[in-house]
């Protein structure tokens, strides 16, 4: 699964009308860079270091996948968007929008580019009141201070009032009476990725499923004939035990809690993998162990097709997975839909995913939220 990182941008804006350029931005920055987490309230301040009309400024809490240097294109791209001209002159300028990345996780950057954090934050108001706001964790990586403290000891002495109050888009989006949601997949199809984002993005408990300790899968993928039964019962064993266990701890009434697996999966891959015998054998176990599980209050099946996942398969480099066929692909697909038609206990979604990448296209991660929430509305 691949961590995303915590980013915190400042905004900013003095021409025309500031605070619906702000609005904007932020819309943008959350459809093309990442996640808006949280927003600060919008702060007017005088023009810091020149003679201009009072900034409207405002912070925010960014998770992406995205490295520091192409968050910053990103966000001058952004700036360009909404009509920024940047001038080759040296000093400050009033704008209609602009973003500075003031933090990136704790790390410090030093680029002809970029400079993290920003050099000069602790120094202006209009930085630090915004950041406050967010509430966050963060400590200065290089004065080893929080925000309070930096606030404490800034020699800013301009006006800082705040004037308005935004909505994280983010907050816009809503799970409801969703308590438990289970992502299924293919192999390859970014379940876990998927399921890691929005437990962090959410503040979410996750449950992962756990394969890399399972000492049949390598041997299975070289002899499929040979493991395919004690594969199938080790998973079968280890997510009962892992559900059973983890599923009680939880009081699901008080908690959101999304996972990259449901149980039943167990039954999708034997009856690919197994001959007839010994999958009639391991039904008759599987339907003992199903009726004692939490069942999920929807459950969303990432369907793309095998080149695809073949692709995702190599990107990932597992080792033990580089021989696995576009054909197996193909069944596990085809068991899984034929399954989900026969089920009438389950709240099913079915995402197309084939032509989305939810980890580099914030717009496509936002898909995926929007038909969870349009399921959970119908």
């Amino acid at each position: 699964m691949k961590a995303q990182h915590q980013v915190i941008l400042s905004i900013g804006s003095n021409q025309g009308n500031r605070l619906e350029a702000i609005k904007k931005c932020i819309v943008l920055i959350h459809q093309e860079i990442g996640t808006v987490i949280k927003v600060s309230k919008v702060y007017e301040t005088a023009a810091w270091g020149f003679d201009s009309d009072a900034f409207y400024n405002c912070a925010l809490v960014l998770h992406t996948h995205f490295p520091a240097a192409e968050v910053l294109l990103k966000a001058l791209a952004v700036e360009q968007k909404l009509g920024r001209i940047r001038k080759q002159d040296s000093g400050y300028q009033s704008r209609i929008i602009d973003i500075d990345v003031i933090a990136f996780d704790e790390a410090v950057i030093d680029t002809e580019m970029l400079q993290v954090p920003h050099p000069l934050m602790q120094d202006r108001k209009f930085v630090l009141f915004p950041f406050q706001d967010l509430e966050t964790n963060w400590i200065h990586p290089v004065f080893h201070k929080t925000i309070s403290e930096l606030m404490e000891t800034c020699t800013d002495e301009g006006e800082c009032a705040a004037v308005a109050e935004l909505e994280s888009p983010l907050q816009q989006f809503s799970f409801g009476h969703l308590k438990y949601i289970a992502f299924e997949g293919n192999i390859g199809a970014g379940k876990s990725t998927l399921a890691s984002k929005i437990a962090q993005d959410f503040k979410a408990e996750s449950l992962f499923e756990r394969f890399a300790g399972n000492s049949f899968l390598e041997k299975f993928y070289k002899d499929q004939e040979r493991y395919a039964f004690p594969l199938e019962l080790s998973f079968l064993v280890d997510r009962y035990q892992q559900l059973s266990e983890d599923l009680a701890a939880l009081n699901l009434q008080n908690k959101f809690l999304v996972a990259d697996y449901h149980v039943f999966k167990s039954l999708i891959f034997a009856k690919v993998t197994l001959e007839e015998d010994e999958y009639n054998l391991y039904k008759n176990l599987f339907n003992i162990i199903y009726k004692e599980i939490a069942k999920p209050d929807l459950y969303v099946y990432l369907l793309q097709n095998p080149e695809r996942l073949l692709a995702n398969i190599k990107k990932r480099g597992r080792e033990y997975e580089q021989e696995i066929s576009a054909e197996y692909l193909e069944k596990i697909n085809k068991a899984y839909l034929d399954y989900l038609k026969q089920q009438t206990d389950l709240n099913i979604l079915i995402i197309d995913v084939t032509q989305r990448d939810f980890v580099n296209n914030p717009s496509d991660y936002l898909f995926v939220l929007e038909e969870i929430q349009k399921k959970n509305q119908s």
